[in-house]
């Protein structure tokens, strides 16, 4: 089984290497602490992982956080102390000598979840749920820029955006409100062609994969990945299924343009046009 997981790792680097030397010319551009903003820092097992959002983050963070001693297991650490609690170093928080030190001796990796299931998964949980950020800063100017005859109620609050709405502002180079970490590209939050990733995992085999990068940086035999959905818990995770029946309210030319969008994610780690 390792050995598989072994030959898998070694295509994805493969491919990602290959679209960035194909695509990007910034190959040897410096790395700024603004490209290593979503790393965060394990140092006791040497780790730095780029934080994609919707791709088991919460999860990550947690096994990061038992990794580093601060707590005995993922179970006890609750979501508002993963995401707001700032016990992980980022890796921007460090000099230039300490990002470089860091990036050269140290295991780095991502995790990455096919685009439009990404996005939906983001738009379900940020606008189908009370939302105290969301709404008033996105849905409010999503509803009074692509809403016809908006009610003042919706106007006020935020509250209800629909899909639609949601996939105009994204794909309007003149958005109202700017790009949000749930929605970028996994391109821009992580640049894996300025840092070469040892390690790319996905969602779709999380487990395999999760639990191959535990056992390649010698973490303790009792820690596994955490199966637990983190938000709503009670809601059905989003699926291909679910996916598609939100992609069904969007016309053809939306349809495309969102995988234009999304292209170079789609290239990059190697996930089939919808």
């Amino acid at each position: 089984k390792w050995k598989s997981l072994y030959q898998i790792q070694g295509e994805r680097k493969r491919i990602m290497r290959e679209t960035c030397s194909k695509y990007k010319s910034n190959n040897r551009r410096i790395i700024t602490p603004y490209h290593v903003s979503r790393i965060f820092v394990e140092d006791k097992y040497r780790v730095l992982y780029c934080e994609v959002p919707k791709a088991g983050c919460s999860n990550w963070k947690r096994v990061l956080m038992v990794l580093n001693g601060l707590a005995s297991s993922t179970k006890d650490i609750q979501h508002n102390t993963v995401h707001y609690g700032n016990y992980l170093k980022r890796l921007d928080g460090f000099d230039h000598k300490g990002i470089y030190h860091r990036l050269n001796t140290y295991t780095k990796m991502l995790f990455v979840r096919e685009p439009f299931e990404k996005l939906v998964s983001a738009f379900r949980d940020k606008f189908e749920h009370p939302n105290n950020y969301y709404h008033p800063v996105f849905g409010k100017a999503i509803i009074s820029r692509y809403r016809v005859n908006a009610t003042k109620e919706a106007l006020r609050t935020g509250s209800g955006v629909k899909f639609k709405e949601f996939i105009q502002y994204l794909l309007d180079v003149h958005r109202p409100v700017g790009m949000d970490i749930h929605w970028d590209h996994v391109n821009r939050l992580c640049s894996p062609c300025l840092i070469d990733y040892d390690f790319v995992g996905k969602f779709e085999s999380m487990e395999d994969d999760a639990n191959f990068f535990l056992h390649l940086i010698g973490a303790p035999q009792n820690l596994t990945f955490p199966k637990f959905k983190d938000r709503h818990s009670n809601e059905e995770r989003t699926t291909t299924k679910i996916t598609q029946q939100y992609f069904a309210q969007l016309s053809p030319s939306q349809r495309q343009q969102s995988y234009d969008f999304y292209y170079m994610d789609y290239l990059m780690f190697n996930y089939s046009k919808p």
